[in-house]
């Protein structure tokens, strides 16, 4: 089993509506199979769905946001378009804080224009977006 596939007490008390306790006492009545980890409990997938009779909703706490961005930048110079694709292609694309992200850089033929997809993270997006408008405010100030 992978990690996603375990609950906490918490997160099994929220998925159901109930308070922790009531959840606690199902565990210490046998109504539902827990293991005990430290001094924390947690509940395999299908203990979940045995207790409830149904498939546990696996978004419900996989939730996560991922944005798009097509960001042109346009009117800079050889020298500076090759920094902006330099600087993205060598950066890490692993999960850092979020979902991975994904890039793709292109350049124009004169050189004049960068181009810079991205689908990952909020976080991660911004981040990219804010050393992309740092490095061309550089070259024009």
């Amino acid at each position: 089993m992978i990690a996603q596939d375990w609950y906490t007490i918490e997160q099994v008390a929220e998925r159901l509506g109930l308070h922790v306790a009531t959840v606690r006492s199902y565990v210490r009545d046998g109504r539902l199979n827990a293991v005990r980890i430290g001094k924390q409990y947690r509940v395999a997938r299908a203990d979940f769905e045995a207790l409830t009779g149904r498939p546990a909703d696996r978004h419900a706490y996989d939730r996560r946001v991922e944005v798009s961005t097509v960001l042109d930048v346009d009117g800079i110079d050889g020298d500076t378009a090759d920094r902006i694709i330099a600087l993205l292609d060598g950066l890490p694309r692993g999960p850092q804080d979020g979902p991975a992200l994904h890039m793709q850089t292109a350049r124009d033929l004169d050189g004049t224009r960068v181009k810079v997809l991205t689908t990952g993270g909020v976080r991660a997006t911004v981040e990219i977006l804010r050393l992309v408008a740092a490095l061309v405010e550089e070259e024009t100030a």
